[in-house]
């Protein structure tokens, strides 16, 4: 049974739509898939209501962006079947609130300098929540200055050590905070695609902070990459995830979803996850009450 646990729709910075990836993951075989917009949960029931129509299990989740201070590294902090989903609203709001800040900074430079307007750049951001990088370029692609959304134009204009780029600072919370608001909302708190963003060396301080689990299968990913990330998870006892960070044609690389996946026995894990805690919780509970009554 397939797995896909981390794509990308229209809401955020993906090309296809909820219900077309879905009906994508029903044509694959692909039993189960897992939205993970960025910092959205706005297509989190309707995907699964359509998932059932389609016979295609969709877990309600979302991607969390977030940021070590400490080591200057973006952290991407994926949340799984969260009891309360509405608590995540207000860091990602906030974060949210940022990016459409750099979003539109970004826009007013690119329409200064090309003979396009800030319109025709929206337009291509019609039905996400917010204004993408991959956006901008579209609208460069239709406008005939680039044949591609990730070539040596992007690479000019949005790549940090470019002379010419239109970049706009966007402040993330801290990770810590990411995890710590991933539990209040009674979600489980997967590091997505740590060879992404190198935050190998970084893994353990997360655990300390609470982290469940790594996304050990993805795109970014080498095989010596998962053979370090496996020995990784067993040593600290983490769930194991796998996803194609499935972005359609948004995508920086060319990915079919379901082309990395999650294995069925690490996903029973990840759905057996939350009901193996309560259980272990409500065991060291009752080895806590009797021993308070031998003590007493």
């Amino acid at each position: 049974m397939a797995a896909d646990l981390h794509c990308h729709t229209k809401l955020s910075d993906g090309s296809v739509g909820i219900e077309d990836i879905i009906q994508i993951a029903q044509k694959s075989g692909i039993d189960t898939i897992a939205i993970t917009d960025h910092d959205c949960l706005a297509g989190t029931v309707r995907g699964q209501v359509i998932g059932k129509r389609y016979g295609v299990n969709v877990i309600p989740g979302v991607e969390i962006s977030g940021f070590d201070f400490t080591a200057g590294k973006q952290v991407h902090i994926l949340c799984y079947l969260a009891d309360s989903p509405n608590r995540l609203e207000g860091i990602c709001k906030r974060t949210s609130v940022a990016r459409k800040r750099a979003g539109q900074i970004m826009m007013l430079k690119v329409a200064s300098r090309f003979p396009i307007t800030s319109d025709f750049i929206i337009g291509h951001a019609s039905g996400s929540t917010n204004l993408y990088k991959q956006h901008i370029m579209h609208a460069l692609m239709d406008a005939g200055y680039t044949d591609r959304i990730f070539g040596d134009l992007y690479h000019a204009l949005f790549d940090a050590d470019s002379e010419t780029n239109v970049l706009a600072p966007t402040k993330y919370p801290d990770v810590k905070e990411v995890i710590d608001e991933i539990h209040g909302a009674g979600g489980i708190a997967i590091l997505a695609h740590p060879a992404k963003f190198d935050n190998f060396d970084e893994i353990e301080e997360y655990v300390e902070l609470g982290l469940d689990g790594v996304e050990v299968w993805s795109p970014s990913a080498t095989e010596n990459d998962i053979q370090v990330l496996t020995a990784i998870c067993k040593k600290n006892k983490l769930l194991m995830t796998g996803g194609s960070d499935f972005h359609g044609i948004y995508g920086d690389s060319t990915v079919t979803l379901g082309s990395y996946a999650t294995p069925k026995e690490n996903l029973d894990k990840l759905l057996g996850y939350k009901a193996k805690k309560k259980r272990a919780q409500r065991k060291a509970e009752r080895e806590a009450e009797k021993t308070a009554e031998k003590a007493g």
